[in-house]
């Protein structure tokens, strides 16, 4: 990815108070416990996909990692570990990542997810996200609809966006970032009564997003491919 701006065209991930949108996105802060957490199920290994054919991360001896300027995402990254050398290992596959840009673009994303999904905008998830993420996503949406409920949201703002893994599997570069966020959210009925959240409250959410791309297609996209609540 060139740009912040392709991750944020193609890219994303933020959570909710609903507890449907629990299922998909990332973990609340509070006491409320889901039912089924299908976030911790990887689509690629749950399709059947190996472990074996991840590629592991290459020595420090032969992929030194770049010095990182001041402000950058990989300041605080310690050389030579698995995180510096994964994105060292993505930078060979594709010469146009950035891990500053997509950092910056995923942060901007995050948000445009959390209120496409709100809003039931299938339209604006369908191109962002990988199928079964979307298909987890959109199944949400439909039942909300059924049920007549409706989300009162409020992203507020965005307190983290850290890079947590990044390396190859096959050709397919993936980059996993956790995100830290404040959202405003609450659930209600077809009467209108709130049913989950709180209005006027904010809450602090952690998602753990993956996001991946052909490193050999001509498409420089990301899509989102798989989520995780994250311990804040």
């Amino acid at each position: 990815m060139g740009s912040g701006l392709e991750l944020i065209v193609l890219a994303g991930f933020a959570a909710f108070v609903f507890f449907r949108l629990f299922q998909v996105l990332g973990k609340r802060t509070g006491n409320e416990q889901p039912p089924l957490d299908p976030r911790r199920v990887d689509p690629r290994r749950a399709a059947g996909a190996k472990e074996d054919n991840v590629v592991p991360l290459p020595r420090s001896r032969e992929m030194p990692p770049r010095p990182a300027v001041r402000d950058s995402v990989m300041a605080g990254v310690a050389p030579g570990s698995a995180l510096a050398l994964g994105v060292e290992q993505v930078r060979q596959a594709d010469g146009s990542f950035d891990p500053d840009g997509f950092v910056s673009g995923a942060k901007v994303a995050h948000e445009m997810i959390a209120r496409a999904f709100a809003e039931g905008d299938r339209a604006a998830l369908k191109p962002l996200l990988e199928d079964d993420v979307y298909a987890s996503f959109e199944a949400a949406i439909g039942e909300r609809e059924r049920s007549g409920h409706k989300i009162d949201f409020s992203f507020v703002g965005l307190k983290q966006a850290k890079l947590e893994e990044a390396g190859l599997r096959g050709r397919i570069a993936e980059v996993t970032v956790r995100f830290v966020s404040e959202l405003i959210s609450a659930t209600r009925d077809a009467a209108g009564a709130v049913i989950d959240g709180a209005a006027g409250v904010v809450r602090e959410v952690t998602d753990v997003w993956t996001f991946a791309r052909d490193t050999r297609s001509p498409d420089p996209n990301w899509k989102l491919v798989a989520t995780a609540a994250g311990a804040t």
